[in-house]
């Protein structure tokens, strides 16, 4: 069963419990279509296997008789371009970016920082040109860098490829910011009239969390189209080539955790949207996926691309809700769920920069304080459950009493509703506001880049799972000991109360303990912080409730 499956089978199960309790013991795959360029004429995009040039008559004129797009002779070269962020290798094959290591996140499945380009694939940023019929493809071609190597310091750098073979002149000049992860290609092309330019995306992300299985799930592409938003596309899923019709706001990969996107370029270079996305499946957790864009009148084109980690902010300053392309819930409940996502996410954060606390430490303080705010609520609705309580046996009376009379039955009910005051529901509402809060956090460390490999005492990762099983089981004891106290204050438990004692922990366990290890930490430390206001209660109901009778001895 997958993780979010036992979720939500957890909050069921556990909003099903409180319920029970007071009222009875008080993402059709889209089809291939045409992309469109911003004049609105469709455009049928040829599929060339991967590597080789697609040629015709219009694609010949552009090049010498004895010139090739294909594989040239000259040695492939790698430009690196360092920042203190990232490592970026550059082809001169294709102008391709072939990999990317974030320097400030570990890898936990291979040495040294993560690699954000799966190994071996054609990487990111490969161009095609469309001519009428034809398409010439560019990324395999040879290319001429500007520079050798690239350092990025306290001011923007720039590093340019230039390719020419006959009189199709193509150059594209990568911009790379101080501290950002920004990219900005602006680009032109000499020598066609007019023409469609395909800009790869990429074909994958790497895996770089431990649990590869999890991560792998998470591999999708995403897109922002004009009229149906935001959709996103499981990599395991994607079968067959497809043409996603436009306009898009943007493209991109995405993991748990980081993220690859291409943008419509600014400031004059590229369109406002993107023509369409043209989807080619490679192998397990390999997708090619390219946008298109007219190429301008005098030849210009443009994009921008954020390669880096799903860092909120960062993403929120891009626009065009760049932010959701990993986003929090069903679509449904987002509405609902990610200002409190958002909201939980600070407070936390704050809370670790300005008490310079570990994230550890801040769930624990967290819990404490979430338990504090809602003692009030939590005091009154376990009163209301004391006094519910106190009217079961008149309950019993009178369902005994008038059992072949249901009219009568629900008339005195009613009256004795309406003289104790007693409300089904009035012990279980309050509980329930605890709630929002578990799922925000469980929608927290699925992608929050924060929680990534921060350790806490025996975990390795807050994001993923105990790797011992600890806390789920510390959880399930904690729940366990307050249903125990519960049951304690009561006159006269029935069977039903007695079995889901011991059983709705051991489904607790069962279900939280692959659950990230910050969400086990949060939950647990709560039901810990509960257990005085649980024992203070539990007196207060034993004061009101009439002695037990005494068990007859046998014989007597």
């Amino acid at each position: 069963m997958k993780t979010e499956a036992r979720f939500v089978l957890a909050i069921v199960l556990m909003v099903g419990v409180l319920v029970v309790t007071n009222l009875l013991f008080p993402p059709v795959p889209p089809k291939p279509a045409a992309v469109q360029d911003s004049t609105g004429v469709a455009q049928a995009i040829p599929q060339p296997a991967p590597g080789l040039p697609v040629r015709g008559q219009g694609a010949d004129s552009l090049v010498a008789p004895s010139d090739s797009l294909a594989l040239v002779d000259e040695t492939e070269r790698a430009i690196v371009v360092e920042s203190p962020l990232f490592r970026h290798v550059f082809s001169t094959h294709g102008a391709r970016l072939t990999s990317t290591e974030l320097l400030a996140f570990k890898s936990f499945t291979r040495d040294g920082a993560v690699q954000l380009i799966p190994v071996g694939s054609r990487g990111a940023f490969g161009l095609r040109l469309v001519v009428g019929a034809d398409t010439i493809d560019l990324r395999d071609a040879q290319f001429t860098p500007s520079r050798e190597q690239v350092t990025v310091g306290s001011v923007p750098e720039e590093l340019t490829f230039r390719h020419q073979r006959g009189r199709l002149i193509v150059e594209v000049t990568y911009t790379f910011k101080p501290a950002d992860y920004l990219i900005e290609a602006k680009g032109t092309v000499q020598g066609l009239d007019r023409g469609l330019l395909f800009a790869d995306v990429g074909s994958g992300l790497e895996l770089n969390d431990a649990d590869k299985t999890a991560e792998s799930r998470a591999l999708a592409y995403v897109g922002n189209q004009l009229e149906e938003g935001i959709t996103t596309y499981p990599l395991s899923k994607a079968t067959e080539p497809i043409v996603h019709e436009g306009p898009f706001y943007w493209a991109a990969f995405k993991s748990k955790f980081f993220v690859l996107a291409v943008m419509p370029g600014d400031a004059g270079f590229g369109p406002e949207q993107f023509g369409g996305m043209l989807v080619q499946p490679l192998g397990p957790d390999l997708v090619q996926v390219a946008v298109s864009e007219p190429i301008a009148g005098d030849g210009r084109f443009g994009y921008r691309a954020f390669v880096g980690p799903q860092d909120n902010a960062r993403l929120n300053q891009l626009g065009n809700e760049l932010d959701e392309v990993n986003p929090y819930s069903w679509r449904f409940a987002r509405p609902m769920i990610r200002p409190l996502v958002t909201a939980i996410t600070s407070i936390l954060v704050f809370m670790h920069n300005t008490f310079n606390l570990s994230y550890g430490w801040v769930l624990v303080l967290f819990g404490l304080l979430m338990r504090v705010l809602l003692w009030p609520l939590n005091q009154k609705a376990m009163r209301a459950q004391a006094k519910n309580m106190a009217v079961q046996p008149r309950m019993k009376e009178i369902q005994t009493k008038y059992k072949d009379k249901p009219e009568k039955m629900q008339e005195e009910m009613l009256k004795l509703y309406k003289e104790t005051g007693f409300n089904p529901l009035a012990g279980c509402l309050p509980l329930l506001l605890p709630w929002p809060v578990l799922i925000s956090l469980y929608l927290v460390f699925l992608n929050t880049i924060e929680f990534r490999g921060v350790p806490f005492f025996w975990l390795p990762d807050l994001s993923a799972p105990d790797p011992y099983y600890i806390l789920p089981l510390f959880l399930g004891v904690s729940m366990f000991v307050l249903q125990w106290m519960s049951l304690k204050s009561m006159p006269d438990p029935n069977p039903q109360m007695k079995m889901m004692m011991w059983m709705m922990p051991i489904m607790m366990v069962a279900i939280f303990f692959r659950f990230a290890a910050g969400v086990n930490l949060y939950y647990a430390v709560s039901n810990l912080a509960t257990i005085p206001q649980q024992y203070f209660i539990g007196k207060e109901r034993m004061k009101t409730q009439p002695p037990r009778a005494p068990a007859k001895k046998p014989g007597g």
